[in-house]
């Protein structure tokens, strides 16, 4: 019973994290042709990929489209979906995701399952029931006040230390591995942190909440690194990878 508990608390924080991550989004780039696929919009798939996320409140351009000048000037002011079939001869699967900019992994549909021989009714059917996970989402686009500020380590600001509300940054935090990186637990277990590969091993992309960053190592020490109205803070972190 205590193991199952468990389970469903870190469900439940997996699942808080990622619609919290999720809102700070409005606009979604879907590509005209998925790599599984041998000509743009076969099966009329990323149509109906336009159109379901566009059902569950997405703002959603493909990426051949004319974008308005207010999204022209930044890639990671919006999300990039992508469809990946991972099915077999017998049943034809399929699973939806959501990425941003810098390739980080912010939302992962469950897995939509159809056993028609038919090529387009199979996977017509299976990115259907991929999506119904998108309703245990109820996105709704929150603004942020500093979306995708992301502090670097030579930045010359002075750094100012201030402590977050939901853990104390003595307490060690456990890395589990996730897609592209790990997230951060506490002992409850309580997800604090998801961070991300970068081409540098002593740095992460950051996601706390709705606040984005960096943890870097310096010093044999993790900090995580932010900017809070155009302030560097730095906070240190405890991790056991």
């Amino acid at each position: 019973m205590k193991k199952f508990a468990v389970i469903v608390f870190f469900l439940v924080g997996q699942y808080l994290l990622a619609q919290t991550t999720v809102n700070q989004y409005q606009y979604v780039i879907v590509p005209t042709q998925f790599k599984f696929t041998t000509q743009e919009d076969q099966y009329r798939l990323n149509t109906l990929t336009k159109l379901l996320l566009e059902k569950y409140g997405f703002k959603v351009y493909f990426d051949t489209d004319v974008l308005p000048e207010a999204l022209k000037d930044s890639r990671c002011d919006k999300l990039y979906a992508d469809v990946v079939s991972s099915g077999s001869f017998i049943i034809t699967k399929i699973q939806v995701t959501l990425k941003d900019c810098q390739n980080n992994l912010i939302y992962q549909s469950a897995i939509g399952k159809s056993k028609e021989k038919e090529y387009k009714a199979a996977y017509t059917l299976a990115l259907r029931e991929a999506f119904q996970s998108f309703e245990t989402l109820h996105y709704q686009y929150t603004p942020t006040k500093s979306n995708a500020k992301i502090a670097t380590p030579n930045n010359e600001k002075a750094i100012v230390s201030e402590s977050f509300d939901d853990f104390n940054n003595n307490e060690l935090l456990y890395a589990q591995t996730i897609s592209n990186g790990y997230q951060l637990v506490d002992t409850t277990p309580k997800i604090i942190m998801k961070i991300f590969k970068t081409s540098n091993p002593t740095t992460f992309s950051a996601i706390k909440g709705t606040i984005q960053g960096v943890l870097i190592s310096k010093d044999n020490q993790w900090f995580f690194e932010y900017y809070q109205e155009e302030k560097l803070i730095s906070e240190k972190v405890n991790v056991k990878f």
